[in-house]
């Protein structure tokens, strides 16, 4: 067998020798190739009679730089291997970072993001590909260096620049200027974000919800709406110094904690220790220069094109929990990930302190049960504030380095978790916080988070129960329900940084001149997609109509001013005239929708306008109170957890035992049951089988024909008793 290998592995050598000689010297004999060609399919042909003699053995392939595996596939298979055993520690990473399916899949999407267009892996040319193989080979051989500016193993697609015949000049300006990151070190992050996200996901704690997928700030809206019900005392602490830079050794020992692949600390340690080339900018006295018209620039045609405006405004409304993203060194993508893998200690103690805080109190009908989230069954968000004695409770969410903490109890309590959670911080993180750092709040003075206010209705329901006996007991309690609004002060704050509006008491809305040479019809479809992506963000808000007709009044009334500008019709009443409540009209002809537009729109000559959304409160959609679950997951993870408890031999045992009991039949057993009595009926049988069989087919229709009996007897006497009840009644 081991004579048949070493053919079979020369016969391999033949065929991509055989393979390169044509594509580089045609000189050679062709009679010699191809008689040797001959003799290794030959032998490739015992190797495979060999194989299906020994089916165990195998040979190597020949190596290429594309494989048939796919990188999505190889992701999918990295998260159900850690979702499966989540507990399990990590120590060899170097077969995964091999993978050139997942620097493929890396580079489609860093390429992606570099040129706005996606790049299908047919269309990867070979010389990217050894490119691409280099910076792989480089990277496994510790041969790889973070912030190259001048050598690089692969270059960006949009990068032209000739680097060996630069000047000296550019040369300095390259190594001494902020420049954007190399293209191959993006590769690089990807390649490890897509190692480590998915063992580090099972791991952290379901209250973190921020840098990860499927978790959204609705997410966290939605937790409080349903957990925070019963909260009097809040703490809000605000780690974002760590998220601006944390010290190395605290990252890598927290790395290492689940992942101790030498190759993979090395790179997270390079990354952070590399120092980041920063411009220094001298003040200089700069001599005002009169502005000159300036060409509209033209975009190349791999380069990404901006975003559009109504995306830029709404990114002005990002709340200040989410405004600060980590970016830690040369590890661009991966600092999130790092920041939670961090603050996952955190998010641990938390929850130890969550189990020793629980004191339950008999006197107190809500949170009996550690287990439980919610409050009265019957009416999830009321809470009854009555009564001497309450149950002690605390529950924490995290977003990003912020952290909001509901204590249910004395004021003391939230104290002593505060002067507890103060000597944590020094002892992990090494970050030295104070009382004012980190203020205790009741709730009737309202919190602050993520750009809504946390605050409590007190309401006099009626409640009523069955008390001993079967009688019914009504009385009048006392309760809050928690309310989740938003802030319409920090939407002024917002509208007011992005220009839109001026003054605090009386705001008066400006006039957006970025929008100026657009068309009425551009404009008014940016505005609109902006109004329904406020719409959307605001959908967990109990002022959801109010805050969103307050955004509507704004927009309207800065369009309204930017027309009057335009077409020079000195007041918005005018335009307001002209163009209709929702501005659908055109202003251009300076006399609404006028014949001639109409026949011009109907022969397609003309833009179509539409008209601004939400004009009156009415039009706005209601608040979503749709409760969240209690153990809520997003659908990802729902979908791994699935797949795994399906691809176990003990759910099938369940299933199959669980059949059996009821008296089932599966349908794979029906179809089975079926093709095997179709092949049984089809063969020649002898006299016996067909005398069982026929047997057997009589003992059925006389089944049958009983059944049918039984049942037609039970239709006559019943109708037998109607006609009785019946002539009893006349």
């Amino acid at each position: 067998m081991k004579n048949v290998v070493i053919k079979v592995r020369n016969a391999e050598e033949i065929v991509v020798q055989y393979s390169r000689s044509r594509s580089r010297s045609r000189s050679r004999s062709r009679r010699v190739l191809d008689s040797e060609m001959r003799r290794g399919v030959q032998l490739l042909g015992l190797w495979s009679n060999a194989m299906r003699a020994v089916p165990t053995l195998s040979f190597p392939s020949p190596r290429r730089l594309s494989s048939k595996d796919d990188g999505v596939s190889v992701c999918c298979q990295m998260w159900m291997d850690n979702f499966r055993h989540p507990d399990r520690g990590v120590t060899n990473l170097s077969p995964l970072l091999r993978r050139f399916d997942l620097w493929v899949l890396a580079y489609q999407k860093v390429a992606t993001d570099e040129t706005g267009s996606y790049t299908p892996r047919s269309s990867l040319s070979n010389s990217t590909l050894q490119d691409l193989l280099a910076l792989r080979n480089a990277v496994i051989d510790s041969k790889f260096k973070w912030g190259a500016r001048l050598k690089f193993f692969i270059k960006s697609p949009r990068d032209k620049t000739d680097y060996d015949s630069l000047s000296k000049r550019k040369i300095k300006t390259i190594l001494t200027t902020t420049q954007p990151p190399p293209f191959q070190d993006r590769i690089v992050q990807e390649v490890l974000f897509l190692v480590l996200e998915p063992i580090y996901e099972p791991r952290f704690s379901p209250r973190s919800y921020a840098f990860r997928p499927g978790r959204t700030p609705h997410t966290v809206l939605r937790v409080i709406r349903r957990s925070f019900a019963g909260y009097l005392w809040y703490i809000k602490a605000d780690f974002t110094v760590l998220l601006d830079g944390m010290h190395t050794g605290l990252v890598l020992n927290a790395v290492i904690r689940d992942v101790r692949d030498k190759l993979v600390v090395d790179l997270i340690k390079d990354a952070l220790v590399t120092p980041v080339v920063v411009t220094t900018f001298e003040k200089k006295e700069k001599k005002k220069k009169k502005r000159k018209y300036q060409k509209k620039r033209v975009l190349a045609e791999d380069e990404p094109k901006p975003d559009p405006y109504w995306l830029d405004t709404f990114f002005g409304f990002a709340p200040e929990e989410a405004q600060n993203v980590p970016n830690w060194g040369h590890c661009g993508v991966l600092s999130p990930l790092l920041a939670n893998v961090c603050l996952d200690e955190l998010d641990r103690w938390m929850e130890g302190k969550i189990k020793e805080f629980y004191v339950p109190s008999k006197s107190d009908v809500i949170w009996n049960n550690p287990q439980e989230e919610q409050g009265n069954t019957s009416w999830p968000e009321f809470v009854p504030t009555s009564g001497p004695d309450k149950t002690r409770k605390m529950d924490f969410v995290r977003y990003g380095g912020h952290v909001l903490i509901g204590v249910r109890g004395p004021r003391a309590d939230a104290a002593a978790l505060r002067k507890q959670l103060i000597e944590f911080c020094d002892q992990r993180f090494m970050l030295k916080l104070d009382n004012e750092s980190l203020p205790i709040e009741h709730i009737t003075k309202g919190i602050m988070f993520l750009d809504h206010v946390l605050c409590r209705r007190v309401v006099y329901p009626t409640l009523r129960y069955t008390a001993t006996g079967g009688k019914i007991i009504s009385e009048k309690g006392v309760g809050t329900l928690l309310s989740v609004t938003a802030s319409l002060k920090q939407c002024i704050k917002q509208f007011r940084k992005l220009s839109f509006l001026k003054g605090d008491k009386d705001p008066d809305p400006q006039p957006c001149f970025r929008m100026f040479h657009a068309t009425q019809a551009h404009t008014n479809a940016q505005m609109n997609k902006f109004l329904s992506t406020m719409v959307e963000w605001y959908r967990y808000a109990d002022n959801r109509k109010k805050i969103v007709n307050f955004c509507s009044y704004i927009i309207r009334g800065s369009l309204a001013k930017l027309y009057a500008a335009k077409y020079k019709l000195r007041s918005r009443a005018k335009v307001y005239k002209i163009g209709a409540r929702n501005l659908s009209r055109p202003l251009k002809e300076k006399k609404g929708q006028s014949p001639e537009y109409h026949n011009l729109l109907r022969m397609g000559l003309a833009e179509s306008i539409d008209g601004l959304q939400y004009t009156r409160m009415s039009l706005v959609p209601e608040t979503d109170y749709s409760p969240i679950p209690s153990n809520w997951r997003p659908d990802h993870e729902k979908l791994l957890l699935e797949y795994i408890k399906l691809e176990d031999p003990k759910t099938l045992e369940e299933q199959r035992s669980c059949i059996q009991e009821e008296g089932l039949v599966s349908p794979q057993d029906y179809i089975s049951m079926l093709v095997w009595n179709y092949k049984r009926n089809s063969l020649p049988m002898d006299q016996l089988s067909l005398v069982k069989s026929n047997e057997s087919i009589d003992r059925n229709q006389l089944l049958l024909v009983g059944s049918n009996q039984d049942d037609q007897d039970n239709i006559n006497k019943e109708e037998e008793n109607d006609g009785r009840m019946n002539a009893a009644h006349m």
